[in-house]
């Protein structure tokens, strides 16, 4: 794969999405963590830059966020989580075709599954990483809530550019 200069800038300006994003936003959530908005720009990354440039900018803007708010405990958590969404969520949308009245439900079941790989991810980390237990449980509403919210507004960003110029898949 030829990655090049514009890839690049992209890549960058996407991690830096996903970073501001998870900061500015940030509703402390009842587990130590708190929800945010993050998650609109690791699926829109996912769809816009494909998996492997979404995975990037989804994972170190993700890591760069938590170390940056004093959540430097969930950094290694949120980078393989955020990228691991952003390359189901890329491979996912890759299979449908993005100028077909089908690449909005490609868009949604990629969302969910993704939403749904987070939520797991930071309930295993909190009750087998952190020592949390099953009180861990008490973030997935929260987790629930993001997810719904990253899926909404990404969905609504895909459909509002998918005709432009401006987007690609990688």
């Amino acid at each position: 794969m030829k990655i090049d200069t514009k890839k690049i800038v992209l890549c960058a300006l996407f991690t830096a999405l996903v970073t501001v994003s998870t900061m500015v936003i940030q509703i402390p959530s009842p587990m130590s963590g708190y929800v945010n908005l993050g998650d609109v720009f690791v699926l829109f990354g996912a769809f816009f830059l494909g998996p492997l440039l979404g995975a990037v900018s989804a994972g170190l803007g993700s890591m760069i966020a938590d170390f940056a708010t004093g959540y430097a405990i969930y950094a290694p958590a949120s980078f393989l989580i955020k990228a691991t969404m952003a390359v189901v969520a890329g491979l996912i949308f890759k299979s449908f075709n993005k100028r077909t009245k089908h690449a909005v439900v490609g868009v949604i079941i990629a969302g969910v599954i993704a939403e749904l790989i987070m939520v797991a991810g930071y309930f295993g980390y909190s009750a087998l990483i952190m020592g949390e237990g099953i009180a861990a449980a008490a973030s997935i509403p929260g987790n629930l809530i993001q997810g719904a919210v990253g899926i909404a507004v990404s969905a609504v960003l895909f459909v509002a550019l998918k005709n432009t110029k401006l987007f690609m898949v990688a």
